[in-house]
């Protein structure tokens, strides 16, 4: 049942091998313009950032991670505490298991319960229109990501394999909540492509979700009978830079980057290729398992690092960190020159004309 694989899910990340083995995220790729001269105090550089309306302290979210069983519970209020206390965004894990069973509810209600001002984001999947109204109100939540997942319905044994009719049940969405739809992948990445028929279909922002962190092939593979689909497929996916600059090149709505991103100075890189803000799961997770203040304090390394990013290169405020200039290089320029992405006009934004 959906309830009892939630908890598969949870103890596979949070204790085995599930992160993508022969790929990255492409942001070593991604090399920031040291200035020698940043002309700024560093105490005084401005890292907040606005989604949905809502300000927070920092440019992150905690992404999508879980709920629907009675042992996510304690996780999803650590979570939100933690995520209260340090003004951030939080994503809760798939809906559908508490619309079809409401006495799991309270493992996601708990989000909003103690994280009462902070942008929470409620989750269901794209077949699931009939849950969307249910899901945003179960939280009290800011905005609904619509996840997309076909890599991992692939691989899992019970997945659902018919993603006809998807964009069409986006629309829908979008029509029938009263408030911001995310258009989500998981872990495997949006192209250019897509994002353009996501806008074109209402969402109010796109969470690529590049390849290079968690892998939910990698997932599926410890649950599946054979592991040969999971092994063949574990490192499938567009990598979380070149996804990044793919949508947001392409669309006008805001775009979240995640997959893989790790620190404050890899959200730097994301945020310079044009990402409102970013996310972060599986780190958070683990730490989930030892304490609400091991969150906290990698929340807090992830500020500071991020403003040693922003200092190096002579940015106030996530506005100037934008325009900062950047060099694309290795497989990720090799994969955006090929795609047809002008990468060179990164490295000359300062350039007088």
């Amino acid at each position: 049942m959906t309830s009892d694989r939630k908890l598969e899910h949870l103890l596979l990340c949070a204790n085995c091998d599930v992160e993508y083995r022969e790929k990255t995220t492409g942001f070593e790729d991604i090399e920031l313009i040291h200035k020698a001269i940043p002309e700024l105090n560093k105490e005084k550089i401005d890292i907040s950032a606005e989604i949905f309306g809502k300000k927070m302290d920092a440019p992150l979210i905690i992404s999508a991670i879980t709920g629907g069983h009675p042992a996510s519970l304690s996780i999803n209020r650590d979570l939100a505490k933690a995520a209260d206390n340090q003004n951030i965004g939080m994503g809760v894990g798939s809906q559908r298991a508490a619309v079809e069973n409401p006495e799991l509810i309270p493992t996601y209600s708990v989000v909003r319960e103690n994280a009462p001002s902070a942008v929470i984001i409620g989750n269901i999947g794209a077949p699931q229109i009939e849950y969307a109204k249910a899901a945003a109100e179960m939280i009290d939540a800011d905005a609904l990501a619509i996840h997309l997942n076909p890599l991992q319905e692939s691989i899992q044994p019970e997945g659902d394999i018919d993603a006809r009719g998807y964009i069409e049940s986006i629309k829908k969405t979008v029509e029938i909540v009263d408030m911001p739809v995310i258009a989500k992948e998981t872990g495997a990445g949006i192209s250019k492509t897509d994002a353009i028929a996501l806008q074109e279909a209402g969402v109010a922002a796109i969470d690529v979700a590049g390849s290079g962190g968690t892998s939910w092939a990698a997932v599926e593979t410890y649950r599946a009978k054979d592991e040969y689909l999971g092994n063949l497929y574990w490192n499938w996916g567009i990598p979380t830079a070149a996804s990044t600059v793919e949508v947001c090149e392409s669309v006008e709505v805001p775009v979240i980057s995640s997959g893989g991103i790790r620190t404050g100075l890899e959200a730097a890189k994301a945020i310079a290729l044009g990402a409102e803000v970013v996310g972060m799961a599986l780190p958070l997770l683990k730490d989930a398992y030892i304490s609400q203040e091991t969150i906290i304090k990698r929340i807090e390394q992830f500020k500071e690092s991020l403003k040693v990013a922003m200092f190096l290169v002579g940015a106030n405020n996530i506005k100037e960190l934008r325009k900062c200039d950047l060099v694309i290089r290795g497989k990720t320029g090799e994969w955006l020159r090929e795609r047809g992405f002008n990468t060179k006009k990164y490295a000359q934004r300062s350039f007088k004309k």
